[in-house]
């Protein structure tokens, strides 16, 4: 009996130091996350888009930098480097990869291990293949005017990432570590980073389910890569604006559903439909939802529309973060930049295709165009609704809104100006 009080006492007080061990990690990642995210900026507008989207989802229980290994290539295993000017979108891959496996019968998160380019290996049950248990990040590498490599706000694809895991079933993790693993792979493939302004280095982090059994349910066992790419214009090269297809037949989202979240479930979907517009001759999707014909995605970019209000004011105006478009990095970064300058009234609202369809008639539609990490900024020319052209002036203008986006950002990325936004890799 004495021995087995005693056995209790031994057992309850392993589990309180282990919550003390969890709080104290808790509380850790926490402050040095807050802090992370004040030295990017002090600006209130920064914390405001930050704290609309972004909850702290960093895991207690984690992979760590300091654990990272790597194993380089033999020569015979390195890759022939495209030239700049072939480059097309997602086609050639560098020489090393990141990999970092999770099993929760093995504690949770491995030790991450950056390793030459392979292919994967997976048991034909495992749950991505079945479930579409799976997710990814997009985010890009530029090389600057001075030399310097530079990833462009890398803590918010992080936050974005761990918020598509929490949703899926997927473990989550502290994204800062991922974010020094990321730049440590940058760091080896980095004459792959094209001494070019018009390219640049795409990182594609994707985090999978891989367990060995058929059911729908949580993962426990799932495989985190990161590969990366050397890439030109996401649209072959071809930076003029595009045309697009808005068929209300089609839904790209839904409330309560996972439109908002970084999965491939969400994409797999859109390709019949991106091939009738193809069909029809136009280049884009423009997605629309509800009775109302509500404008929510243009292809797999969020949307902007410029116009004159009714009092002539200019206004940029994007749908809100609803749950039915993805919060894109490029789209909250050309809000904050046009809030900054203060010569555009900036707006978060639902855009209807009577909307466009009334200030187009009236001579107060001035721009549309499209955002997104591939493409940055993609002007548009016209949409096809319901049989009818609807022509939008988007390039007609001397100075363009989108233009002035487009550059600026460009001037960050590439370092013509120091941005907290663009952070080096050292």
């Amino acid at each position: 009996m004495f021995g087995s009080t005693k056995q209790c006492s031994c057992k309850m007080l392993i589990q309180i130091q282990h919550k003390l061990k969890q709080l104290i990690a808790k509380q850790t990642t926490r402050a040095c996350s807050l802090k992370f995210k004040h030295d990017l900026s002090d600006s209130l507008e920064e914390r405001k888009y930050e704290n609309e989207q972004y909850d702290e989802t960093d895991s207690e229980i984690t992979f760590r930098f300091k654990d990272l290994t790597t194993k380089l290539c033999e020569p015979e295993q390195l890759r022939t480097k495209p030239d700049v000017t072939d480059l097309k979108f997602g086609h050639y891959f560098t020489d090393h990869m990141l990999k970092i496996f999770y099993h929760s019968k093995l504690g949770g998160w491995q030790r991450p291990v950056i390793i030459p380019f392979e292919n994967i290996s997976l048991h034909p049950a495992a749950k991505v293949l079945h479930y579409a248990v799976e997710l990814f990040e997009g985010l890009k590498a530029y090389r600057g005017v001075d030399d310097k490599i530079r990833v462009f706000r890398p803590d918010l694809n992080m936050g974005r990432m761990n918020k598509s895991a929490l949703s899926s079933g997927l473990p989550t993790f502290d994204g800062h570590e991922l974010i020094k693993c990321i730049n440590r792979l940058v760091e080896v493939d980095q004459e792959w980073v094209p001494h070019s302004e018009s390219s640049s280095l795409y990182i594609r982090p994707t985090l999978i389910g891989i367990d060995g059994t058929l059911g729908v349910q949580q993962s426990e066992s799932a495989l985190l890569y990161v590969i990366i790419c050397p890439v030109g214009s996401y649209f072959n090269g071809n930076d003029d604006s595009v045309s697009l297809l808005a068929d209300p037949a089609y839904t790209r989202a839904w409330p309560g559903g996972c439109g908002d979240k970084k999965l491939g479930s969400n994409y797999g979907p859109t390709i019949r439909v991106h091939n009738r517009a193809i069909q029809k001759g136009r280049q884009q999707v423009l997605w629309l939802y509800g009775p109302n014909h509500e404008i929510t995605e243009m292809g797999t970019m969020n949307m902007f529309v410029a116009y004159r209000n009714e009092f002539g004011e200019k206004v940029l105006a994007t749908p809100p973060l609803s749950g039915l478009i993805l919060p894109g990095i490029t789209r909250q970064s050309i809000l904050q930049l046009c809030e900054q300058w203060k010569d555009v009234r900036v707006e978060q609202r639902t855009i209807t295709m009577d909307d466009v369809i009334k200030w187009q008639k009236a001579g107060r539609l001035l721009e549309m165009f499209g955002s997104g990490t591939a493409c940055i900024v993609t002007p548009i020319n016209s949409i096809e609704y319901l049989g009818e052209i609807i022509n939008i002036p988007t390039i007609e203008h001397k100075e363009p809104l989108y233009l002035k986006v487009r550059e600026s950002l460009h001037a960050i990325q590439y370092g013509h100006i120091k941005h907290p936004w663009a952070q080096t890799i050292d």
